[in-house]
């Protein structure tokens, strides 16, 4: 069975979250967009987790939930939260963000009572917690076995583990002896598993590519996924997978282009200033207008730890594919700047209704059906994105990074170019 999961979203208790966000919209769209297993985000909150109770019934024996008048529904949902954890590691401050995973609300309840002594859980959404890496995994594994804990987007600047401003060299650093409970990394929009497979001490972790979404709209839930191929959809399947870092099972992950990711590259949102890696450490990493200290992208992040070429791959390892959303792809055909207009609306409702979701007009739909539906632009765009044969202009210090098509690329072109990149078929 082929399960897609988006394993790391936020409700609407979540800061910066739209407040329309639901579990009954969440389910809508993820299967327009082609989820069938999608995490609730933020359990710790009291009032999300009434919200979990009152909406979502468990699916015996998975360990998965669903929406409860919705028994028709294909998208299950699995129990999930994103913590902050707050500590000093020697003289500096460190702020590490996490993802929890757990296989039942009684787990869950008991998760919350144990990490209600380290914070208001009812503050956020994603609540801020004074322990440490290491306490957080201890308290969490003690719960439940079943229960599974990971870094959150290893690489954005703030907020995560391998953080340029307040995170570590290495997992070991952050979660001290814990390490042996955390078989799992999330790369984040800003990075890919190439990247993070410059790095040999990050053999043996499974890297997982989750949307983070504060919206149920289309371009930011499942922009980034993990697809597995399991006997039966179930929670053990799933953590299973992950912990044995099985490639059997977990054939791939979905990725933007790392360059969308909104701390790609090094700058300075204030001073329009964008660099990569070599440009920023010629300037020291000081702004040249305004002379103040540069965001570290990921991008020069990650060069100063790896220790191999960045054409590297392990053996035996997931692989993944490229996309970018739908809808920004219609937006950037039409000249628009947002993918909520009624414009791109239209064309992208025309999509998923003649190929049933997005996964599937992005991943695998011919270019003949393809020109059935859209006009040509359209579909030589989606083309181009599936082949790789498009530029993206590097996001840095919170800005995102901006879609180019290729001038006179052809939609016989992007089919040729496929050969770099694969398309569903080719991971079964």
């Amino acid at each position: 069975m082929k399960v897609i999961a988006d394993l790391h979203i936020h409700g609407r208790y979540s800061r910066a979250t739209s407040q329309q966000m639901s579990l009954k919209e969440i389910a809508r769209f993820a299967k327009v967009k082609g989820l069938n297993l999608v995490g609730t985000g933020d359990f710790t909150h009291p009032k999300w987790l009434r919200e979990i109770k009152d909406t979502l019934v468990p699916e015996e024996g998975t360990g998965l939930y669903r929406v409860f008048d919705d028994a028709a529904s294909q998208v299950h949902f699995v129990l999930s939260t994103e913590v902050c954890t707050v500590f000093n590691a020697g003289e500096e401050a460190k702020k590490v963000h996490h993802v929890i995973l757990t296989p039942s609300l009684e787990t869950a309840e008991q998760i919350n009572d144990v990490l209600a002594r380290y914070g208001d859980l009812g503050a956020d959404g994603r609540p801020l917690l004074n322990m440490t890496a290491a306490q957080l995994v201890e308290e969490v594994m003690a719960t439940s076995s079943g229960n599974m804990v990971f870094p959150a987007h290893a690489w954005t600047p703030w907020f995560s583990i391998f953080g340029a401003f307040s995170g570590f060299n290495s997992v070991e650093e952050c979660y001290d002896d814990m390490t042996k409970h955390v078989h799992a990394l999330e790369t984040g929009l800003s990075s890919d598993p190439p990247m993070n497979w410059r790095l040999s001490k990050l053999d043996r972790f499974t890297l997982l590519s989750n949307s983070d979404s504060h919206s149920f709209w289309p371009w930011r839930l499942g922009r980034e996924a993990n697809v597995f191929e399991l006997e039966e959809i179930s929670y053990r399947e799933v953590v299973d997978a992950i912990r044995c870092k099985d490639h059997s099972r977990l054939k791939f992950t979905i990725e933007t282009d790392p360059a969308y990711g909104k701390y790609h590259w090094t700058g300075h949102r204030a001073c329009n200033v964008s660099l990569s890696p070599q440009e920023a450490q010629k300037l020291g990493n000081v702004c040249p207008v305004c002379r103040r200290k540069l965001t570290k992208g990921v991008e020069q992040r990650v060069e100063e730890l790896a220790d191999r070429p960045a054409d590297f791959k392990p053996e035996n390892t997931p692989g993944f594919m490229r996309v970018l959303p739908l809808s920004e792809i219609i937006a950037t055909v039409l000249g628009v700047d947002s993918p909520s207009t009624q414009a791109v609306w239209k064309i992208y409702n025309s999509l998923i209704n003649r190929f049933g979701d997005e996964y599937t007009v992005l991943l695998d739909a011919p270019a003949d059906m393809l020109l059935d539906v859209v006009e040509a632009a359209i579909a030589e765009a989606i083309l181009q994105v599936r082949a790789g044969a498009v530029k993206v202009v590097p996001g840095y210090d919170g800005v995102y990074g901006k879609l180019v098509l290729g001038a006179g690329a052809s939609a016989e072109k992007a089919r040729r170019g496929r050969v770099q990149q694969l398309n569903l078929a080719d991971f079964w």
